[in-house]
């Protein structure tokens, strides 16, 4: 739920959001909840901006597999999230940091006019662009993107 102002009174919306996630091993569940297990080991696209909308800055999210001590198996390396001409790439057990265009930074980091916000909740990083998308890494093992549900037609 979020509140708003509606014609002069204060409104509570209720929101609900689509989930995918990513867990090493790598398990993923996609947006329209099929799950799969892909054992690859380079940068793949998680999410990105297929179909352009005002209410939504362009976004990309990009997660770069690595081989673990099992050849088997693959686990996040790092997770790089661009929005308009930002970059912003959280690296496995640099845990409260986050690289914004190639600069080390400590967390909390608010960005495009408060509309782009990184913050640590608990042990992990959650990203919120505007009201729109969350991102939550733990700097280890596990991503979760939660995009409001109305807009899930617009990405891939």
């Amino acid at each position: 739920e979020r509140c708003e102002m509606v014609d002069g009174q204060p409104e509570c919306i209720q929101e609900t959001f689509s989930t995918c996630w990513l867990t090493s091993g790598p398990h993923y569940w996609s947006f329209d909840g099929k799950t799969f297990d892909f054992m690859g080991t380079c940068t793949y696209t998680l999410t990105i901006i297929c179909s352009p909308d005002p209410t939504l800055l362009d976004f990309s999210v990009e997660v770069k597999m690595e081989e673990k001590e099992n050849p088997k198996v693959s686990s996040i390396g790092s997770i790089t999230i661009h929005v308009d001409n930002i970059i912003v790439t959280a690296v496995r057990s640099e845990n409260g940091m986050v690289r914004v265009n190639n600069c080390c930074s400590h967390l909390l980091i608010s960005l495009s006019h408060g509309k782009f916000r990184i913050y640590q909740k608990g042990k992990s990083m959650l990203i919120q662009l505007y009201l729109n998308l969350k991102i939550l890494y733990n700097w280890d093992d596990h991503i979760v993107i939660k995009l409001l549900a109305a807009l899930s037609g617009k990405v891939c």
